[in-house]
């Protein structure tokens, strides 16, 4: 069995992104393409509801190509829509996460200079509070269920436009088509950052449509065009399934099935009994949790021949449960939002478990000192990559770009990796600080930061600790301006504060109070010595 289908990218295939949506979109016509809540859409459907979009955005508003729209849906048909949509119409994608707070939308809304943004209804009551403080300038605002039955989408300050008069308004008008090269920018992938601020890396349509080719050849003769369904339970704001669903399985024809909310588990396998689904995409703690469930065990795995892994390393258990339970074993991977997101990927069938596989085809794998030397063959260093995959750089930031980038171009992972003799790497410790719960990152500073805005706080460190449901949890040792108050009283305001500032899985799971924190001889605070 090969490990891959392909020796090179071939980017001769698609002209841009849009291309590949409408040749795609020809080529399976009334084949399903995606399945949420129980509609089916076929790949006309899309292309057809896509294209209304895309009049729409042409002829009712002012937005030109080149410029952002942010996309803040949660598993729908209807972030499909609008992302090819706006993809036709020659705009920037900005993938948001439905669960930001009002401060995270505002950052990624101004540091994006996004105009337009496309809105599930239940979350307008938030951004009545964050558009005036934007260069946003159109509201497309949709119910989860607007394309089964429209609903009624309540009362707002805000000047909203529904997504089924988006669609009726663009039936009305001619779409213009709108030519895109390569390396015209195609995405801006949000990604936190050390200094606590979120950085857009900025992803071009050879970026995206490489890695598309490059997971498509290590997945291999098991992808069978026009025949695959993909189950789609993992966010596709998040650059992992957007590249998945919304490129790789769309492009080979094959179905994703939607789902909106992967934590209503007994809908989840409700949903899986009604397919005959051969692909499936998931991590730890959604491996072990339905392998514990009896509806789930008793469903039929006969046509599941991938399962894939990546947003955290793959326990020994997780990939021993699920296999005991499905009879499929996992292809765990490894990448990130500046990689479009694959770097490398175990090829299912040859998986070796504890590595991530082998680099893609074309993609250059280094493992570095400090200095930026190779180190030795078995010996730990940052991962670095190079290849069609990775961004041109961050949005607007230069020298944070500088940071992350050799002499020679290759990207700075931040990762320690081991490489071993037959090809394959390990990951052997994370960004030294980052905090992965339940595959989402965490970055100590941006907690940090919101803490310290506490009145009641004087100095404050924030450092991952074991969980058994969600990997690791976020944990604040905090030090108190007065230390005779009450701890209950002040961890019960702080972490409400927290909660009003971060998304949930960033809020401190646990709170410590000390005297003092440890420093090093300038004064900065040592978090090594708190996790030891």
């Amino acid at each position: 069995m090969a490990y891959d289908v392909d020796t090179h990218v071939d980017l001769t295939l698609y002209d841009s992104l849009i291309d590949l949506i409408e040749t795609s979109a020809a080529r399976y016509g009334d084949k399903t393409a995606y399945v949420c809540l129980g509609k089916s859409s076929s790949f006309n459907d899309i292309e057809r509801d896509s294209r209304y979009f895309a009049a729409y955005l042409q002829r009712h508003t002012s937005l030109q190509p080149g410029d952002r729209i942010a996309i803040q849906l949660p598993n729908i048909t209807q972030f499909v829509i609008a992302a090819y949509g706006a993809i036709r119409a020659g705009l920037v994608l900005v993938n948001t996460n439905p669960l930001y707070t009002e401060r995270e939308l505002i950052h990624q809304y101004n540091d994006s200079g996004a105009k337009a943004l496309v809105v599930l209804s239940d979350l307008l009551p938030t951004l009545s509070k964050v558009v005036p403080v934007t260069a946003i300038e159109t509201i497309i605002s949709t119910h989860a269920l607007d394309l089964i039955a429209p609903q009624e989408h309540g009362e707002t300050e805000l000047n909203t436009v529904s997504f089924n008069q988006v669609l009726e308004l663009g039936s009305k008008q001619d779409f213009t088509p709108v030519s895109a090269n390569l390396n015209d920018l195609a995405a801006l992938q949000y990604t936190g950052g050390t200094t606590g601020l979120s950085k857009g890396a900025m992803l071009s349509h050879k970026n995206l449509i490489a890695n598309a080719l490059q997971i498509k050849s290590r997945l291999g003769a098991k992808l069978v065009q026009g025949e695959e369904i993909f189950v789609a339970p993992l966010p596709i704001y998040h650059i992992y399934a957007f590249m998945v669903n919304l490129v790789v399985y769309f492009e080979r024809g094959g179905c994703s099935v939607l789902i909106p909310n992967p934590r209503d588990i007994a809908s989840l396998i409700k949903t899986l009994s009604q397919h005959p689904f051969t692909a499936f995409a998931g991590l730890n703690t959604l491996f072990v949790g339905l392998c514990h469930q009896k509806e789930f065990q008793a469903l039929d795995f006969s046509h599941l021949k991938i399962t894939i892994s990546g947003g955290t390393a793959l326990t020994q258990a997780a990939a021993n449960v699920w296999q005991a339970t499905t009879g499929c074993t996992i292809s765990e991977g490894y990448g990130l939002s500046e990689t479009s997101p694959l770097v490398s990927i175990n090829a299912p069938g040859l998986e070796k478990l504890g590595t991530i596989g082998k680099p893609a085809i074309d993609t250059q794998v280094k493992i570095l000192d400090l200095d930026d030397k190779e180190v030795p063959l078995g010996e730990p260093g940052e991962l670095a990559v190079k290849g069609p995959q990775v961004m041109s750089g961050y949005w607007n930031k230069p020298e944070e770009t500088a940071k992350v980038m050799t002499q020679d171009g290759f990207f700075k992972t931040g990762d320690i990796a081991v490489a071993t003799p037959d090809g394959m790497h390990k990951i052997v410790d994370r960004k030294k600080d980052m905090i992965i719960v339940s595959g989402f990152n965490v970055y100590p500073n941006e907690v940090e930061d919101v803490l310290a805005s506490h009145d009641a706080v004087m100095e404050c460190a924030v450092i991952g600790v074991e969980d058994n449901h969600s990997g690791e949890a976020v944990k604040a040792v905090i030090v108190l301006k007065d230390q005779t108050q009450d701890t209950e009283t002040a961890k019960a305001a702080i972490i409400e504060h927290c909660r009003t500032q971060l998304t949930a899985y960033k809020v401190p799971k646990i709170i410590e109070f000390m005297p003092t924190l440890p420093k090093s001889t300038v004064g900065k605070i040592l978090r090594r010595e708190l996790r030891a």
